[in-house]
């Protein structure tokens, strides 16, 4: 992995990131059963996952709930069209 990213497949963290004003680079969807998002990584960036691990980030509970469902939704949005172009070829 190149280090000018963090790179991550822990949703809850991912949420708190984007509500932290963090921005996702790229989502790595190449292990089928994994996802990762990648982040950019710096020095404010990486203040911001130390607060999340320290239990010291507060955001709020509304822009965390959103933030949960936009991941998934980004996660899983080409999942169906891939499966049915397989069903198709098969």
């Amino acid at each position: 992995m190149n280090n000018k990213y963090f790179q991550t497949n822990d949703l809850a963290l991912c949420a708190a990131l984007l509500c932290s004003g963090l921005s996702i680079i790229d989502i790595d969807k190449t292990n089928l059963k994994r996802v990762f998002f990648l982040f950019e990584k710096n020095r404010k960036n990486e203040i911001v996952i130390d607060k999340y691990w320290k239990h010291e980030l507060l955001v709020d509970p509304i822009n965390y709930f959103n933030a949960l469902k936009e991941l998934k939704t980004r996660i899983y949005e080409n999942k169906y069209e891939y499966e049915s172009y397989n069903k198709s070829r098969n």
